[in-house]
């Protein structure tokens, strides 16, 4: 019989509404008195609860639900029509130690769509040095760009068009000599200052903590960074002078209201720098550039943001700022914390779903990290994904075309609110421990970092916060993606002979100028070197404050280690240390947790050994003793274990198990089964971790954390 539709269909009459205590009712039938907030609401590190369902009502606890793209306090984007009328800048990282190399690099880039660079001079040119000094030889090269001079960077960016181009620096503490170096090349090129487009990234606080020390005294760089602002303030009205850099905290292990009140408090102090050289508020923060790490939770990665400009512009209107200069203008970049050295092409997921945040979240400029960066230097093809990766989601998906992607999201606008209103709390704080300078100097910003971490590490430690690919999932016989390093020698040599070539300019008035960046600009000019720049301003190494140097906490990085040890076990025997799985009973008793257990210890870099399971112990004892190993895992279902565990136990220790494992919370039954043999019990929310650690230690791979 053939059911005749009505003519008009209406889904409220056939789906009547339901508010929130309807649904919360059926959801407590259905936990059965198990609390609702264990069961159904989870935590982020910063302490904010997230609930399962956000509705219209949470829309009145905030105080502006709705906010307007491109006005205060900026929540909802920067921009009235967001990224729509020229899409995102897309700004790649280069750090290549070879200028040559690196010029290649750029125009691949560019070609490919590439919209402006970030250039990280090397360790040498970060604390003012060249290959002409022992230690400037001995850090020449690493961990960036060889560029000591105006031909350096001139070689570097050859062919490039730098009056379409905006260039932003990575010069650590030696900011105010690249920046000469840079107007250097800009004067050589025949560029107006009107035209100059770039970024200095000025931020000493930000090079403290991530290098510990600084090769003038912290005082002597907010002047620097004052002079340098309000030098370029009166000069290139398209160029920002400072940075304000909250990775090394994101990177650390801060969460995301740490790194959001940390980044406030480093402007903070930027901005009373600036001020106190002669430059107006207004002036002040439109000199400042932020660039924040983002990671893997794209909800809160987006709220970040979000958070962000709130704070941000709280802070400028506090500061006596017009409601034009609270606008923030943020860089994003995939964080180092979440890409893995194992299985690195996971890393095409963490960053994809990082740049959907950062764009959703109404980021200006989106770095796009490539996926061997925690391996080495990326290659072309790498380079190519990561950039393509970004047009995908512009070109393909239209992801920039939306004013406000997560517009109408009560659940990100609370989560916003909520991670401001922290954020804030922890910006006050901050403030009085004398300021961001202050509270880096005596160890409180690092403190509040470690202690923040411990318990994402024992999420880590425990899989409640599993790592695809290196945690969870491993896959043992994947190849090792590997880069191939330089030749540091042959570049370093050649780069010490290009500096003894060059004539010495003198630089000894620089510290006395009355006008530090002109004079520099000129001495650059000439030929002077970042040595003689930086040596002319009264930089010198072990110069200024020293501080506990904020390190990577990459997440993937303990059980990195491990499958390294076991790697470095496999080229000496020839294998890797072996698990056997001694599975009992019918399939359906034991695949659960056999393949479970299988996981858990390849996460660690065992061999695991399976099988179809075994009627008895004498059986799985015989197979024992072929395997070749020396860890055995009993694995079946409850019901079975208290037949089974007793004489498998013995059995497999005769047969020569070193370390009987039983898969399973033992329950009421560990004395009992300790005393059959069991040595350890691995289940779900146990410290995977420490037991991967005692493991390979029993096994002989490891010998007090290190390998043997």
């Amino acid at each position: 019989m053939t059911k005749t539709l009505p003519e008009t269909f209406s889904v409220q009459d056939d789906f009547p509404a339901v508010d929130y205590d309807q649904w919360r009712s059926v959801v407590d039938q259905a936990l059965g008195g198990a609390p609702f907030d264990r069961k159904l609401v989870s935590r982020t590190y910063d302490g904010v609860d997230v609930q399962p369902v956000y509705t219209s009502r949470d829309e009145g606890q905030l105080e502006d639900p709705l906010g307007v793209p491109g006005f205060t306090p900026f929540v909802r984007g920067s921009h009235l029509l967001g990224q729509a009328q020229c899409g995102w800048d897309l700004r790649q990282e280069f750090c290549h130690p070879d200028p040559a190399a690196t010029n290649r690099s750029i125009l691949r880039d560019l070609q490919g769509g590439v919209t402006s660079l970030r250039l990280r001079f090397d360790a040498a040119a970060r604390n003012g040095l060249d290959p002409s000094t022992d230690s400037g030889a001995t850090l020449a090269g690493s961990d960036g760009i060889m560029i000591y001079c105006v031909d350096d960077l001139d070689q570097v960016l050859a062919e490039v068009q730098l009056g379409a181009m905006q260039v932003t620096m990575d010069a650590g503490a030696a900011f105010l000599p690249a920046s000469a170096i840079l107007v250097g090349l800009w004067q050589r090129r025949g560029l107006s200052p009107s035209d100059a487009r770039g970024a200095f990234n000025a931020d000493p606080l930000a090079t403290l903590a991530r290098e510990g020390k600084l090769p003038t005294s912290a005082s002597d760089a907010l002047g620097l960074l004052a002079d340098l602002a309000k030098w370029t303030s009166q000069r290139f009205p398209g160029v920002t002078a400072v940075g304000v850099d909250t990775t090394p905290y994101h990177d650390a292990g801060a969460t995301a209201t740490q790194d959001i009140a940390l980044g406030a408090a480093t402007a903070v102090e930027y901005l009373r720098a600036m001020t106190a050289a002669g430059l107006d508020v207004d002036t002040a923060a439109r000199q400042i550039l932020f660039r924040i790490g983002i990671g893997t939770h794209h909800f809160l990665a987006v709220a970040k943001l979000r958070a962000a400009r709130q704070v941000w512009s709280r802070v400028v209107e506090a500061s006596g700022g017009s409601r034009q200069a609270q606008e923030m203008r943020i860089q994003t970049r995939t964080a180092d914390r979440v890409l893995t050295r194992h299985d690195p092409y996971v890393n095409l997921l963490r960053n994809a779903v990082a740049i959907f945040a950062a764009g959703v979240g109404g980021a200006d400029a989106i770095t796009s990290v490539p996926f061997d960066a925690r391996i080495g230097l990326p290659d072309d093809f790498s380079r190519r994904v990561a950039r393509n990766t970004v047009h995908v989601l512009q070109e393909e998906s239209h992801l920039h075309r939306v004013v406000d992607p997560a517009g109408g999201s009560w659940f990100i606008d609370q989560l916003t609110e909520e991670l401001a209103a922290k954020a804030w709390e922890i910006f006050q704080e901050t403030e009085r421990q004398g300021g961001m300078l202050s509270a880096l100097t005596k160890g409180w910003v690092s403190q509040q970092i470690d202690s923040a971490f411990q318990q994402r590490a024992t999420d880590i430690a425990r899989r409640k916060k599993g790592i695809t690919g290196v945690s969870e999932f491993p896959d043992l016989a994947q190849d090792r993606v590997t880069a191939t390093p330089p030749d540091l020698d042959a570049l370093r040599s050649a780069a010490a002979d290009r500096i003894a070539k060059k004539p010495t300019i003198a630089t000894d008035a620089l510290a006395s100028a009355t006008d530090k960046m002109s004079a520099a600009v000129t001495a650059a000019s000439d030929g002077a070197t970042i040595h003689q720049l930086a040596g002319g301003l009264g930089f010198q190494v072990g110069s200024g404050e020293s501080v506990e140097r904020l390190t990577l906490r990459g997440f993937a990085e303990p059980f990195e280690a491990l499958r390294d040890a076991c790697d470095a076990w496999e080229a000496k025997h020839g294998h890797r240390p072996r698990v056997f799985l001694a599975n009992f009973g019918p399939v359906a008793h034991y695949t659960a947790r056999a393949t479970w257990s299988k996981n858990f210890f390849e996460a660690g870099g065992f061999e695991v050994i399976g099988n179809g399971g075994f009627e008895g112990a004498d059986a799985a004892a015989t197979e024992f003793g072929k395997s070749g190993a020396a860890i055995a895992v009993i694995c079946s279902s409850d019901k079975i274990y208290p037949d089974v565990v007793p004489q498998a136990a013995a059995r497999l220790k005769e047969a020569g198990a070193s370390s009987i494992v039983l898969a399973g919370h033992p329950g009421d039954n560990e004395q009992a089964w300790r005393e059959a043999g069991v040595d350890r019990f691995i289940y779900v929310k146990c410290n995977v971790l420490e037991t991967l650690r005692e493991v390979l230690r029993q096994c002989g791979v490891l010998e007090n954390g290190v390998l043997a």
